[in-house]
Order: C-alpha cells, then structure tokens, then sequence
C-alpha cells in the first residue's frame, strides 16, 4: 500500500492542471480588422496628398529653371538690351518734346496698346500727363515746369 502511495504521490506532483481557452486571432492591418481603420486611412490619404503636392513642387521648380536658362541665353539678353534701348529712346524724344519752349503743347503716343496723352499748361506753368492701359486704367501725373534748379 505503501507503494500506491507513492506512485498517487508522485503522480499528483508531476502532473499540472491544463487549462485552455479561446484561440483568438486579430489582423494587424487596420484595413482587415476595422480596428483604427479611420486613422489609417486618413494616414494613407496625406501620404498620397503629399507626394502629389511634391511632384508639383518638382514640375514647378524644373519650369522655373528652364524659364531661367532660356533668359539667360546670350540672344534673349541682346534683345532685352536692344528692347530697353529703344524704350529709353522713345521717353527721351517725348520728354524733349515737352519741354521745348517753341514745340507743341500737346501730344500723344501709343506703346504696347496703352495711349499716352500729355498737354503743357503755359499759365499754370505745368505738364499734364495722362496713360491710358489697354484694360481702360489711367494715370495721371502732372510735372511743374519750373522750381526744379537744375
């Protein structure tokens, strides 16, 4: 009897109560689990927003280099030269004319659409001048005649 003792004995202390449960899997993925699902959209949209907003960036910045390249091009420079030139030429001429004391007391010029009209007023010894925009704006500036001591 001694002996059975011993075998339940050490049975008893050798062996451990199992217990189980439920085996239970969850996805990791938001998009299988619906767990954060939300966030992770809503993470996935602005990475997609800002690689489009960089390849616009990009886009831009090439056709801003390319537009830079092209004015710095030795012909384009020679024109842009040749361009104001003719400009300063031009307000030269129109600025003589008003100021001659024997010249016309008034005219007009047309540049690029917009119209320049300016008339000399020997009584209140000034100059009137008035542009014209093709869009229909107008400026006005008026220059005395004397006062300047040059």
């Amino acid at each position: 009897m001694k002996q059975i003792l011993k075998i339940l004995l050490a049975i008893s202390v050798t062996t451990t109560v199992a217990t189980a449960s439920e085996l239970v899997y969850d996805f990791k993925n938001p998009s299988f689990s619906g767990q954060g699902y939300s966030n992770h959209t809503l993470a996935l949209e602005q990475l997609r927003f800002q690689r489009d907003k960089e390849i616009k960036d990009e886009i831009k910045a090439e056709e801003a280099r390319k537009k830079r390249e092209e004015e710095q091009e030795t012909i384009n420079k020679f024109i842009n030269n040749v361009e104001s030139r003719i400009y300063a030429q031009l307000s030269k001429q129109l600025v003589d004319n008003m100021f001659t004391d024997d010249g016309a007391t008034s005219g007009t010029a047309s540049i690029e659409g917009a119209s320049i009209y300016w008339v000399k007023d020997t009584t209140a010894e000034t100059i009137s001048i008035t542009v014209t925009e093709t869009d229909g704006t107008t400026t006005d500036i008026t220059v005395p005649l004397s006062g300047f001591g040059f």
